[in-house]
């Protein structure tokens, strides 16, 4: 099972995503970098941007552009299995909204939410599920 993430300089999702101790890639942080391309099925993690815009009514833009770049790539995008956002809860309504959105359009589960790097329930409960039901989730590495 591969996990593919997005981390703001803040590594607050590296963090979380290293304590899943699941086999990993990172989607570049900066524009310029060569963009990665995966090859088998992967669950994204990625943070939210722009909380409370529901209290604001302002446009929202909460998912990382690192994100879009590397989803807007057909062949990145036919390998996404589910969806595990981060967010700070102090977004209200929009904490974890990256996942709803990317859920929404790449028609996959959003699977689970943590707050900033997670706490110990957040690792234990979303790798223990990703784990139980990657067969389910389409997860498991096909042979090639």
């Amino acid at each position: 099972m591969l996990v593919v993430y997005s981390s703001s300089v803040t590594d607050n999702t590296h963090r979380f995503v290293q304590k899943l101790d699941l086999p990993n890639v990172r989607i570049p942080l900066r524009l310029k970098d060569e963009p990665l391309i995966v090859n088998e099925p992967y669950v994204l993690v990625c943070p939210t941007y722009g909380g409370g815009v529901s209290l604001t009514g302002e446009n929202s833009r909460p998912v990382p552009r690192q994100v879009i770049r590397f989803l807007n790539n057909e062949h990145n995008r036919s390998f996404i299995r589910a969806v595990v956002a981060g967010g700070n809860s102090n977004f209200g309504a929009d904490f974890g909204k990256a996942g709803e959105v990317i859920s929404a359009k790449c028609k996959v589960p959003y699977v689970y939410r943590f707050e900033m790097m997670g706490n110990e329930d957040d690792v234990r409960i979303c790798r223990g599920g990703l784990v139980q039901n990657a067969a389910k989730l389409g997860l498991e590495k096909q042979a090639s």
